[in-house]
């Protein structure tokens, strides 16, 4: 009887010692946010703005704008400086106190931020006091939609006088979906021109990347 309960034991822990090595383990970041959330909130930026400013926007080419930014998150000012950049390229000339400016721009920030969700079976991480290790998550299936969301309003205002020309409102997103199935096998949908790419054997060096956007 010892002999039949030491060996159900022996299988009861190779087993769960197997289990674990056919799992992974992934610590998704050591910053705020990791890169892929970066990537979703500034493409989702960037999608926002048309490539003609003329239907959109009541200022003749070559004004010059100052551009005020108000929202909820602290993200609003990168939001201010690709603003900057767009109306920079469409001929504008964007003053950085606005002291000569003919026209200012105000940014209402209504969102801008990622959300998550996911769906999960499988057997999530376990750490008992009763076995001296702890056990990863097993996922049979397990998916992950996260989701790069910008809206906001661009209200225009004749200068000095402070005279309404007109709102207009953008709205962008981006996202990236990752799956993995029996444990080990998974795969990513997205979006994003470009995406980091987790180690691997078969994974390439990311070479140097200039992109060129003056006329």
């Amino acid at each position: 009887m010892r002999t039949i309960n030491f060996l159900q034991t022996l299988i009861l822990a190779t087993t769960i010692v197997l289990a674990a090595g056919c799992s992974t383990t992934q610590r998704n970041t050591q910053s705020s946010r990791t890169a892929v959330e970066q990537l979703l909130l500034s493409e989702a930026v960037k999608r926002t703005f048309p490539n003609d400013s003329g239907e959109f926007l009541s200022i003749p080419r070559g004004a010059s704008v100052a551009i005020n930014t108000v929202g909820m998150t602290g993200d609003q000012a990168f939001l201010q400086q690709v603003l900057a950049g767009w109306l920079g390229q469409q001929g504008y000339l964007v003053q950085k106190d606005g002291k000569d400016a003919t026209h200012r721009v105000d940014v209402v920030v209504e969102a801008l931020g990622t959300e998550l969700s996911g769906t999960f079976m499988g057997m999530p991480p376990v750490q008992s006091q009763f076995i001296p290790f702890s056990l990863p998550e097993l996922a049979l299936y397990k998916s992950q939609y996260q989701t790069g969301y910008a809206k906001f309003n661009l209200n225009v205002f004749g200068l000095p006088a402070g005279n309404f020309l007109g709102s207009t409102s953008f709205v962008a997103d981006a996202y990236y979906n990752d799956y993995t199935v029996l444990f080990v096998l998974s795969h990513t949908f997205t979006d994003l021109p470009s995406v980091p790419e987790l180690g691997s054997f078969n994974r390439k060096p990311v070479g140097p990347r200039v992109e060129n956007k003056s006329e």
